[in-house]
């Protein structure tokens, strides 16, 4: 099965989403708060800039020594991060991520964020596919579907 991405994979999400003006200290705390691991960075009008995720604090700020109180996101975030359209396929994030070692990927629509994909997600997905894929074999070798 293809699953898409919206809405097999993403549903129901609340998307973190900072100004580049705010700290790195802001949005570790709004990390936390929204359990996530990233946040994308939007502009004034609400397309998206770049992403920040916790790998990127960690080697981008705190590895720096850079006071987390004065650094802002726009000074460390991935600018213009590739993404992926609510139709991509789980496969094909799955491969994007694989190929470019990333671990989030946001969802856009018409320059909007609309979601955010992580490894974890997808590979939840790929358990599934998988667990389904077993259960039809099963059931062919051991007679359920036999002739059907």
């Amino acid at each position: 099965m293809q699953r898409k991405i919206i809405p097999d994979i993403v549903q129901h999400q609340t998307i973190c989403a900072l100004p580049g003006e705010s700290t790195v200290y802001e949005t570790v705390k709004q990390m936390v708060d929204c359990d996530v691991a990233a946040v994308v960075v939007v502009g004034d009008d609400g397309k998206l800039e770049g992403i920040v995720t916790e790998r990127d604090v960690a080697r981008r700020v705190v590895a720096r020594d850079l006071d987390v109180r004065t650094t802002r996101l726009a000074d460390i975030m991935t600018r213009d991060p590739d993404v992926l359209a609510p139709d991509d396929t789980a496969e094909d994030a799955l491969e994007l991520m694989r190929t470019r070692s990333f671990r989030h990927l946001p969802v856009v629509d018409s320059g909007e964020v609309v979601g955010m994909v992580s490894i974890r997600d997808l590979y939840a997905a790929v358990k599934d596919d998988l667990e389904d894929d077993i259960r039809e074999t099963e059931a062919y070798v051991f007679g359920d579907r036999y002739g059907a």
